[in-house]
C-alpha cells in the first residue's frame, strides 16, 4: 500500500496571535462524494479584530492551524542556522538537518507564464535557498491538461525527487500521481486539488479552500447588492482552480434568499480577451447591479470596465480575486469594493518544505493539508499592499525585511 493523504496534527503553543488569519481559516474538512466541503467565516486583514468573536475552533481545526505555526518556527530556525553556516554547498545545509542530496522538486503548473504565480515561484526559490534543494517549473501555458500530464510523466521518468501539481482536472492526473507514488516520488497538489481531498491520490493539498472562498464571496455580494442582476465572470468554466469558487458564490447567493439574478459569463484565458468580453457583456446589460469575478484576469477586466464607464459612481458594485497591480490601483481609486488574497507565495514555499520533510523523514512526516487562507482586501486596507513591494506579493525580487506601513 502506498502513502496516504494525511491531515494536519501538530503541536501548538499556548497562545494564538489574534491579529493574523491562520487560526480562523484553516481547513475544516470535506464531506460527501463530489462535495467541495464547508469551512467557517474567514477574517479580514486590517479589520482590527481582537479575537475570534463568535467563531470557535474545535480540536481538529485548532490542530490544523498549528501546522502553519510549526512551519513558521521551522523557517525561523532555518534562517538563524543558515546564517551561521554561511557558504555551504550543494544539498541541504540549513538548520540542524544533516547534509542531504540536492533534491529536485518539479512543479507542474497549468498557466506557467501567468503573473499570478510570480510570488509562488519566489516562494519556491526562498524555500530551496533554505534547504539546498532545486526545482523545475513546467506544465502548460494555456491550461492544456495533456501538456501537464506529459510534464508529469517526464518528471517521473527523469526520477524527480518530488512533484507538486495543480490538479485542474478531476481524473486526468490520477494515474500519473499513482505512477509517481509507486516509484517512491511524493506528490503534493497545490493551488488546485481536483474535486477535493479523497478524490485524487496526492498526499496533501496546499492552497485555498476554493469552494469556501466562493461562499464567503457570495455572502459579501449579498451584503453589497440588495437585488438585481449580478454577473459572475470566470475565465475557464470547469477548471478546478476556479470553478469551485463560482459554485460556492452561487450557493451562498441562492441560500440567502436575496432577489438577485445570477448570470455566469465566460471570459477566456487571455487578459485582453477577458476585458473585451466583460465590456461587451456590460454594453448588453446596462441594468446590472454587480459585476464580480473568480480569477485574476477577469477581476482586472471588471475593474477596468468599472473605471471606463464610471460604474461605481452609478451604484454598481464589483469585486473579485487576487492582487495584480492594476487591480490594487483601481481599488484604491474606488472602482471595486474588494479583492481576495489567497497568498500565492505560500503555495510555492510550503510544498517545497513538505516534500523536503517527507524525503528527510523517509515518509514519516511532511505532507499535510494546508489552507493558505482567504483575506478580503478593501479600499480601506489596500494601502499596505500599494505602499510595499516584496517577493511575498510578487512585485519585487529583492530580498528584504518588509516594514508594514504605519
Amino acid at each position: 500500500m502506498g502513502p496516504e493523504r494525511r491531515h494536519i496534527a501538530s503541536p501548538c503553543t499556548d497562545t494564538l496571535d489574534t491579529h493574523t488569519e491562520w487560526y480562523d481559516n484553516v481547513w475544516q474538512g470535506w464531506h460527501g462524494s463530489g462535495s467541495y466541503g464547508q469551512g467557517w467565516r474567514m477574517s479580514e486583514r486590517g479589520s482590527g479584530a481582537k479575537g475570534l468573536g463568535d467563531y470557535r475552533l474545535g480540536r481538529k481545526q485548532f490542530l490544523a492551524g498549528s501546522a502553519l505555526a510549526s512551519a513558521g518556527l521551522l523557517l525561523a530556525g532555518c534562517r538563524r542556522d543558515a546564517a551561521q553556516q554561511a557558504g555551504g554547498g550543494g544539498g541541504g545545509s540549513g538548520g540542524n538537518f544533516p547534509d542531504t542530496p540536492e533534491w529536485n522538486f518539479v512543479f507542474v503548473n497549468h498557466v506557467t507564464t501567468n503573473p499570478f504565480f510570480i510570488p509562488t515561484r519566489y516562494g519556491i526559490e526562498d524555500a530551496e535557498a533554505l534547504l539546498g534543494t532545486t526545482s523545475q517549473w513546467t506544465g502548460s501555458e494555456n491550461s492544456v491538461v495533456k501538456d501537464m500530464v506529459d510534464a508529469m510523466n517526464t518528471a517521473i521518468s527523469g526520477n524527480a525527487d518530488g512533484i507538486a501539481v495543480s490538479i485542474v482536472d478531476p481524473v486526468a492526473f490520477n494515474k500519473p500521481i499513482e505512477k509517481a507514488l509507486d516509484n517512491d516520488i511524493p506528490v503534493i497538489a497545490y493551488n488546485a486539488d481536483g474535486e477535493g481531498p479523497g478524490t485524487n491520490p496526492a498526499l496533501a493539498y496546499v492552497g485555498q479552500d476554493l469552494f469556501q472562498s466562493g461562499v464567503e464571496m457570495g455572502e459579501r455580494i449579498v451584503n453589497l447588492v440588495d437585488e438585481g442582476l449580478v454577473a459572475l465572470f470566470i475565465a475557464t468554466p470547469g477548471q478546478l482552480n476556479i470553478q469551485p469558487r463560482i459554485d460556492g458564490a452561487k450557493q451562498a447567493i441562492e441560500d440567502s434568499g436575496a432577489d438577485i439574478e445570477i448570470q455566469q459569463v465566460t471570459t477566456g484565458a487571455e487578459l485582453n480577451e477577458e476585458r473585451s468580453r466583460i465590456e461587451a457583456w456590460y454594453n448588453g446589460h446596462k441594468d446590472v447591479a454587480g459585476m464580480f469575478a473568480v480569477d485574476a484576469g477577469s477581476t482586472q477586466g471588471v475593474a477596468q470596465v468599472m473605471e471606463q464607464f464610471g460604474l461605481h459612481d452609478k451604484g454598481v458594485k464589483a469585486g473579485g480575486y487576487d492582487l495584480l497591480p492594476e487591480i490594487l490601483k483601481l481599488m484604491k481609486a474606488g472602482h471595486i469594493d474588494f479583492t481576495i488574497d489567497q497568498q500565492p507565495y505560500l503555495q510555492g514555499f510550503f510544498p517545497v518544505m513538505q516534500l523536503y520533510l517527507y524525503k528527510i523523514s523517509g515518509g514519516v512526516t511532511g505532507p499535510a493539508e494546508t489552507n493558505t487562507g482567504l483575506i478580503f482586501i478593501t479600499p480601506d486596507t489596500v494601502d499596505r499592499y500599494l505602499q510595499t513591494e516584496s517577493r511575498f506579493e510578487g512585485d519585487s525580487e529583492q530580498q528584504k525585511i518588509v516594514k508594514a506601513p504605519s
